[in-house]
């Protein structure tokens, strides 16, 4: 299986955020490209000579739950430091450069956890310029920097650091004890931007437009005159990374549409309807339904489902590049590449980002066969689902594609806890219909990121419906709030539509007769359930 790079288009010199086991080092990511910076996430294991190689515009030092001075802690090398590329640690990160600079880090009985008054002593300093003497910061740390590096200053304490923040200008080495990267640290953007504007003299031009003009290059290159096929599904991701091959090669683009018997209802007739019509693409339609339900008959393990229902994509794309090479205009043109709208979160949750342990394997990533035929161009790879919508904008692809909830490539199949069988499936797209109707129609659609309803098929439970006893299945109602899908809340749904919702479930999906709800935030639940 041969992966398409493509760091290296979208920025010359990233920023490079090394994690060090921080559960938020790709919420830094995140956050350094709301400041129109390009990031890349890279684990701390990685040699200092590959970081270095990457020529980064500069480094960030991510948290972790490690101390620095316990055996097997991760360390910093200092040659990071003296390669005269600017760094910022944060947290674990900050105290691992403290301590690799010659400074003291100990544990002093002061922890800190929480939301934290942090005292600034130099609102004019590159860090905290125009900011106030005083911010709230969110702390997470037992052990202090007691001691500054020599030729550091300063710029921040709390009550149990007295070393909060330092500032080397000559050096062009910052850090803090807190976590600027997560809303409750008041002025956290503002530090973190005035770091990579100030500090490392970062221009801010990371753009979508900027985005789209880098990746359509990077298509061209990689297709030259060769046929590729699109694995499209209708939502975001692969009509956006569809509309962004078109735009780079045009009609020696095929977009395949696999009814897989696992979509949601009515899902098959729009997207032939509205992005085709949109975008005038080549698309080609394959019912695949029996394939796949007989594939996924008697199995119920998620992580057995997702890799069939992988695998069978493949398969069916394999067999649809044959047809398209043997008919009509296209006869004897082989295809060689296949386009997917994987995303970053896809890749790390894979175990494929940083290191990452693998939390789930995603259709696209972690549940493609080792015998692929094809070699993958993934243009949206390392992009937030945010930054897929913009550039979706920017491609021109109407907006009622680009603002759709997220839909899972492995769809409803993921959605149903146990086996997968065509009668469950009925079941779970009545539910499902009824729940994205009422929400939509009370103005939802924006405040929620997406909401799975998902079937406990191998749960019952006993109900009274029209007098009588039932042994029904619940459905679960998981509405959530969330900026990228690395982490979520649970979104707070005013009740009378939760209300109206589980009534109509219930009265109009007669194997249906208990609706729940779904509070747990991710961490420590992923947003499906499978």
């Amino acid at each position: 299986m041969s992966e398409t790079p493509h760091s290296e288009v979208l920025s010359d010199r990233p920023v490079l955020v090394v994690d060090f086991g921080a559960q938020y080092a790709q919420l830094i990511a995140r956050r350094v490209r709301e400041a129109n910076v390009f990031s890349e996430v890279v684990p701390s294991t990685m040699a200092a000579d590959e970081m270095l190689a990457k020529e980064p515009a500069a480094i960030i030092l991510s948290g972790g739950p490690s101390s620095v001075y316990e055996d097997g802690a991760p360390k910093l090398d200092p040659a990071l430091l003296e390669a005269g590329v600017p760094v910022f640690g944060m947290c674990y990160g900050f105290q691992a450069m403290v301590q690799a600079l010659g400074g003291t880090v100990e544990r002093t009985g002061l922890s800190e956890y929480g939301s934290t008054p942090a005292q600034v002593s130099d609102t004019e300093s590159t860090l905290f310029n125009g900011q106030p003497a005083e911010q709230s910061v969110w702390m997470s740390h037992g052990d202090s920097a007691t001691s500054a590096p020599e030729g550091m200053r300063v710029t921040a304490a709390t009550s149990g650091a007295p070393v909060a923040a330092i500032e080397d200008d000559e050096r062009r080495l910052y850090g803090v004890q807190w976590h600027p990267e997560v809303m409750h640290s008041t002025f956290g953007q503002r530090v973190l931007e005035n770091f990579l504007l100030r500090g490392a003299g970062l221009s801010g031009e990371w753009t979508a437009a900027n985005v789209v003009e880098s990746l359509v290059a990077d298509v061209k290159e990689t297709i030259g005159d060769k046929r590729v096929l699109c694995a499209l599904s209708g939502g975001v991701d692969s009509s956006v990374a569809a509309a962004l091959v078109q735009r780079a090669v045009g009609d020696q683009l095929t977009c395949v549409f696999v009814d897989h018997g696992l979509l949601r209802s009515g899902e098959a007739e729009q997207v032939e309807k509205e992005f085709v019509e949109a975008t005038g693409v080549d698309l080609v339609v394959v019912d695949a339904r029996e394939q796949f339900l007989s594939a996924l008959a008697g199995v119920s393990d998620p992580e057995e489902k997702r890799k069939i229902i992988g695998r069978e994509f493949i398969r069916v794309f394999e067999q649809a590049a044959r047809d398209i090479v043997g008919s009509g205009e296209r006869e004897g043109h082989p295809v060689e590449f296949l386009v997917q709208g994987t995303l970053y979160p896809d890749v790390v949750e894979s175990g494929g980002g940083t290191g990452t342990a693998n939390i789930k394997s995603h259709h696209n990533v972690g549940g493609l066969p080792d015998d692929l035929q094809f070699k993958l161009v993934e243009p949206l790879r390392l992009l937030f689902k945010d930054e897929v919508r913009q550039v979706g904008l920017e491609l021109g692809v109407p907006e009622v594609i680009v603002w759709r909830q997220p839909f899972p490539g492995p769809g409803l199949g993921i959605r149903i806890v146990g086996e997968v069988t065509a009668d469950r499936l009925d079941i779970l797209r009545a539910a499902d219909e009824i729940a994205r109707h009422e929400l939509s129609a009370a103005g939802l659609d924006r405040d929620i990121w997406q909401c799975p309803v998902v079937l406990l098929a191998d749960v019952r439970s006993v109900g009274v419906q029209g007098d009588g006893r039932t042994y029904g299945h619940p459905v679960v109602l998981r509405p959530v709030s969330s900026e990228d899908a690395m982490t979520a809340d649970w979104t707070r749904v005013p009740y009378e539509v939760l209300a109206k919702i589980s009534t109509r479930i219930t009265n109009e999906v007669r194997e249906v007769n208990r609706v729940v709800l779904d509070v747990t935030s991710k961490p420590p639940g992923t947003i499906e359930w499978e």
